[in-house]
């Protein structure tokens, strides 16, 4: 399953990741989701696993290898991610299970897998894990991280010196660069709490945003989106002209999160982006001009890079 050509030692062109599914989709969904990936997207990398809320995962566990084994006869890399915040003995017997699969790259989204992983067993690390400086950088890399997303709020500064440091130790460093901005993970479940449910009891209600519900102000502003447990942005990341300056920082990796828009073409104008076939305006006026960008109708924003007060356009 490890495809060594997309490691950051042997590849020079920049690389085209599709991260993990967030948001609660039926397995019949997910598994299209995936067979398209597979077979029709120009990305180089996927996530596959549940990051979110350990009780969904049961539901796509038996489609799971069939999606990985796809993927990777179409020649993807397949990176599985471990659950963020595991709480329960089960979840953390389940994050403990993925750190002892042999020849599956993983991710880990928070420091638990740590503890569990063989010495000199490679991982990745997601923009959730906070690597704000280059110590830390340099700590993940000795203690075997191939490829770092590094955080969603880093400024332009930060993002440059890290992927600096990035290159002089010889591991990728990556960006997320289109997609809602997920913003906390909670023992709380918002989705159940609006519906009068509780947690432990909650009828697996988040399958009804697929995109994670929209939080308004009390003066019916978009502010946030809630995905389960899990705290989002309202605004969906559209990076267009940032690009060439980040390419120009070093940075190895572009991270697509998915949406229930064609991913495919999102993935399609993204390669072309980074290929220089037309510039970041001509991008995000094509996401924009086909709805790619907007599957809820919320505003597209930049990301937190360009370090410019404001907000995003309201809806």
């Amino acid at each position: 399953m490890t495809d060594m050509t997309n490691t950051p030692a042997t590849r020079s062109t920049p690389t085209l990741v599709m991260g993990p599914v967030l948001f609660n989709w039926a397995p019949e969904r997910l598994s299209d989701f995936y067979a398209r990936i597979a077979d029709e997207a120009d990305v180089d990398r996927v996530h596959v696993g549940e990051v979110v809320c350990s009780k969904r995962e049961p539901f796509f566990a038996d489609r799971l290898p069939e999606a990985i084994e796809r993927l990777t006869r179409a020649g993807k890399t397949v990176v599985v991610d471990a659950l963020a915040l595991p709480t329960l003995k089960r979840e953390r017997q389940s994050v403990a299970a993925l750190a002892g699969l042999d020849g599956v790259e993983i991710e880990i989204n928070d420091m638990t897998p740590l503890a569990l992983l063989p010495a000199g067993r490679r991982f990745a690390v997601s923009p959730l894990v906070n690597v704000y400086d280059e110590g830390t950088l340099g700590w993940f890399a000795a203690r075997g991280a191939w490829s770092v997303a590094l955080p969603y709020e880093l400024p332009t500064a930060s993002i440059e010196r890290l992927a600096a440091e990035g290159a002089r130790l010889g591991i990728e460093t990556q960006l997320h660069v289109f997609g809602r901005v997920p913003l906390a993970i909670s023992g709380r479940c918002y989705h159940a709490r609006v519906h009068g449910l509780a947690k432990d009891s909650c009828q697996f209600v988040c399958n009804q945003d697929p995109d994670g519900l929209e939080v308004d102000t009390l003066d019916g502003e978009g502010f946030l989106a809630v995905n389960g447990v899990q705290t989002l942005s309202d605004a969906c990341t559209a990076a267009g002209d940032e690009i060439a300056t980040l390419l120009g920082f070093g940075v190895g990796a572009f991270r697509l999160s998915p949406q229930s828009c064609d991913m495919v073409a999102v993935a399609a104008i993204y390669r072309a982006l980074l290929a220089g076939s037309f510039d970041g305006a001509e991008a995000r006026a094509r996401l924009g001009a086909v709805g790619l960008a907007l599957p809820l109708g919320v505003p597209m924003m930049s990301g937190s890079w360009p370090a410019t007060a404001g907000a995003a356009s309201p809806r």
